[in-house]
């Protein structure tokens, strides 16, 4: 089994649901990216989420590792109509489900968007698509928080949840790490 190095994009400065919506990722702090570069194997193979905040980040992070197509499959969650809504906007406009999607995740879904269960099934199917390519070596995965997180819950058999209680910051490090008959969580948010 491939062991699994998560990397979560550039910070990209938004106060809002940031889903689909394409926004560019800030890369100025070079020495973090310098850091994140050196702390990550150098035989990996690097994939990332098909969004332009994953992409550049990846590329920032790259070196002479090998690299597999950007995938969908890594996207964050699709939010659906909040996506671009800040988060009092949408605790406002839909309540009841807002607070279900946070405290109940699983097969709530914003309007129009993804549930966690959904993603957690994209993401997963992604990352096996992606291990299957790296020849046994490390994988790189450069992706968002919620589909760290659905990795996570899924490596670790926590529940949705528990996992939402982990914190993901940008340019963190998160390891699932092969243990023989499935995955084990090794560092989660791992600033180097």
């Amino acid at each position: 089994m491939t062991r699994v190095y998560w990397v979560r994009h550039g910070p990209t400065h938004q106060t809002a649901f940031t889903g689909w919506r394409d926004v560019p990722a800030d890369l100025s702090d070079t020495a973090a990216l310098a850091r994140l570069d050196a702390f990550l194997p150098g035989d990996a193979v690097v994939i990332s989420s098909d969004l332009l905040r994953a992409v550049t980040t990846a590329d920032a992070i790259l070196g002479a590792r090998d690299r597999l197509p950007h995938d969908p499959g890594l996207r964050e969650f699709d939010f659906g109509a909040w996506d671009g809504l800040h988060f009092s906007e949408v605790a406002d406009r839909d309540p009841d489900l807002s607070r279900r999607f946070w405290e109940d995740p699983g097969d709530v879904a914003p309007p129009g968007g993804e549930s966690w269960n959904a993603v957690a099934a994209r993401v997963g199917a992604a990352i096996d698509r992606a291990r299957q390519a790296t020849g046994g070596r490390p994988l790189i995965a450069v992706a968002h928080f919620g589909a760290i997180l659905a990795h996570l819950s899924a490596a670790g058999a926590m529940t949705a949840h528990d996992a939402l209680g982990h914190r993901i910051d940008t340019l963190s490090v998160t390891e699932v790490l092969p243990d023989g008959t499935g995955w084990r969580i090794g560092r989660i948010n791992h600033k180097p």
